[in-house]
């Protein structure tokens, strides 16, 4: 068991709202009070949505039905809301929230914009009519492919006032990525813009969605907010944002049931195309609110700033999870080191920022880029460090924690996922904290760490599991039951295997990777089926596979093994093409790190792809069973590759 580090005072703790929300339940100590919440299930989350002050436009009749078994909990029966209440109209009864800062917006290039709660609903409910008069319906599918800009906010949230669904997608995927998740959505619309900067270099996003739109003839509009200034070429299915902002606000939100979708977040897996993870209105909204203002006490008038992308989970949580609390999202476009290294830093003290979201993989990088640069600031805001996205390790944790917040800072360590809507595990800010671990499962999760045959265990690595429903579990997968049961309910019976190895000693749960195959990259999951298939389009490619390796910046990095054609050599020129390929495909920020050429890829005998054995050879590892291997013979070299570095 690591040692703490941080320890809330008894002043402290009593001031949070997760331990005020608690006392008046009836509790004081937290074990208890989450073994209640575990225990009756139904009985929490009706709390805990009063404890949000979710809007209702309809009370619910029944928290929790479990008739069609809990892979398909439904929630909240009868029920009826929008989530725009929630986040927008419920603040504009009294002068002083509705003349509150909602969204702050500060650009690479130092732009910065301001709206108050009052502003936004104005420009929500404007853009929400004008997407009506394009043709947007309830039910009909949005792509939302923006940067972080303040437009990306009012887009999702109009589609979502209106009835319809978003599907937002990470700004630095190209066309391939982009085209995969329009397709399976079937998306009537998207939403871009025509470029954002980066590094002081214009990105263009529009060429890539006019690629995307030459594959994807459920489109049928294409909406550009002007933003960067870069030229395109036009087509006929063009649509200014700016018609879009003309029209008469459309103040009545569409009156949607609790378990109607809001979301499709595309997450990827090992195998196949990615995977449609379907979020309703009382479902991601409500999680994510509950976990920011009662996991990382966010509460009315802060001003939270997280580092991500709206592709992302953690881009609708800041949303969701900032405006349901009454607090200021911070958003900024760009990267947090440039123009100069203390960029981040200097925005936390322009700001007030309260909140702070970053990953393990963006701290390392700023550590190693000098003290010298945290110092200049004073960083006196800061309540609350939050952390997503991949397991740390200890130097970057420490110096988080002793360097930037000056060992006054709790960092509050989150981990769950886009199927989860928020967390399972947290750092409560009424216990001590340890460095790298998280000390609670979060109230409403029944996490437990199982073996090979199910069996609690503790002091070992073993099987993330939820045994309970929760709200916030994906729905389903769009359009895809079968393939949701398969990848997390068919393992135990009724018991949710998340895909993480977890060690647990009775007191903190530390996660050490991944159970599957699945790539974690600075924090962003994608399949190795998506290198793999980008891959075997280059003419001298038979076959490809992709796994993650341990890096100490980025947290994990890709390296692809490729099979090639008889009598094809490989040349740096190749190496650079197939770089090159996946690039443009999937975007910079998840490139290869490397790309090794093999005689064959290890099988069984139905030709599945060993990636397994490929990840152990390569690392020189423990290579477990290999009875199953039609081709045995190839490990060896595989092996070779990674000690010939050395």
């Amino acid at each position: 068991m690591k040692q703490a580090v941080w320890f809330p005072t008894e002043e402290y703790k009593e001031k949070t709202r997760l331990y005020g929300w608690m006392k008046s339940l009836g509790y004081e100590d937290y074990e208890t009070f989450y073994n209640k919440s575990i225990e009756e299930t139904a009985w929490f989350w009706g709390e805990a949505e009063k404890a949000v002050g979710y809007q209702w436009m309809k009370p619910y009749t029944e928290v929790l039905d479990l008739e069609n078994g809990t892979p398909f909990a439904q929630w909240y029966n009868g029920g009826t809301c929008n989530v725009v209440e929630s986040v927008l109209s419920r603040w504009l009864a009294d002068d002083e929230t509705r003349m509150q800062t909602a969204l702050q917006y500060e650009g690479e290039n130092g732009t910065s914009k301001s709206f108050t709660y009052e502003d936004l609903d104005n420009w929500v409910s404007r853009v929400a009519n004008g997407l009506k008069h394009a043709g947007i319906e309830k039910g009909d599918r949005v792509t939302i492919y923006m940067p972080m800009i303040p437009e990306t906010v009012v887009a999702m949230l109009a589609v979502m006032k209106i009835g319809a669904i978003i599907s937002p997608i990470f700004s630095g995927f190209a066309s391939d990525a982009v085209m995969t998740r329009v397709q399976a959505a079937g998306s009537k619309m998207i939403i871009t813009a025509d470029g954002f900067s980066r590094r002081g270099k214009v990105v263009s996003l529009k060429d890539e969605v006019d690629k995307v739109c030459e594959h994807c003839p459920t489109v049928e509009k294409v909406v550009i907010v002007r933003h960067a200034g870069n030229d395109f070429t036009p087509h006929n299915y063009d649509f200014p944002w700016s018609a879009l902002e003309k029209e008469k606000p459309f103040t009545h939100a569409e009156e949607m049931n609790s378990d109607d979708p809001l979301m499709l977040i595309y997450t990827s897996g090992t195998t196949g195309k990615p995977k449609g993870t379907v979020h309703t209105h009382a479902g991601f909204p409500l999680k994510s609110a509950f976990d920011a203002g009662f996991g990382m006490n966010i509460k009315q008038g802060d001003r939270v700033l997280w580092v991500t992308d709206m592709g992302w989970m953690m881009g609708p949580f800041l949303l969701f999870g900032s405006l349901i609390n009454g607090a200021t999202m911070v958003m900024y476009e760009g990267v947090p080191d440039f123009p100069e290294a203390d960029r981040l830093w200097e925005t936390v003290d322009k700001y007030e920022i309260t909140h702070l979201g970053i990953s393990p993989t963006l701290i390392r990088a700023l550590m190693a880029k000098g003290d010298e640069y945290v110092n200049k600031h004073s960083l006196k805001s800061l309540e609350v460090f939050a952390s997503t996205g991949e397991p740390w390790n200890p130097d970057p944790w420490m110096w988080l924690f002793e360097t930037v917040g000056k060992n006054n800072v709790p960092i509050c360590n989150y981990s769950g996922g886009t199927e989860i809507s928020g967390g399972i595990f947290g750092n409560v800010l009424i216990k001590p904290i340890a460095p790298i671990s998280f000390n609670a499962s979060l109230p409403g999760m029944a996490a437990v760490v199982l073996d090979d045959q199910g069996n609690p265990i503790r002091d070992e690595v073993g099987e993330l599991c939820l045994e309970k429903p929760w709200v916030g579990m994906t729905k389903s997968f769009w359009e895809d039951d079968e393939r949701y049961v398969n990848t997390y309910w068919s393992r135990f019976e009724n018991k949710w295997v998340h895909g993480d190895w977890v060690i647990y000693d009775g007191e903190q749960y530390i996660i050490t990777g991944r159970s599957d195959d699945t790539l974690n990259i600075a924090g962003k999951r994608i399949g190795p089926a998506e290198y793999e298939s980008i891959l075997v389009k280059h003419n001298d490619v038979i076959e490809a596979a992709a796994i993650g390796v341990l890096d100490d910046v980025k947290g994990e990095v890709c390296h692809c093994f490729v099979v090639l054609r008889d009598n094809v050599t490989f040349t740096g020129e190749l190496k650079k093409e197939l770089m090159s390929l996946v690039n443009s495909h999937i975007g910079k920020a998840l490139c290869p790190k490397d790309i090794h050429v093999v005689e064959d890829l290890p099988k069984t005998r139905n030709s599945k792809v060993m990636r397994r054995v490929i990840k152990a050879a390569y690392l020189g590892k423990e290579l477990g069973d290999l009875s199953s291997l039609v081709n045995p013979e190839v490990v060896p070299f595989i092996q070779g590759l990674q000690s010939s570095k050395l």
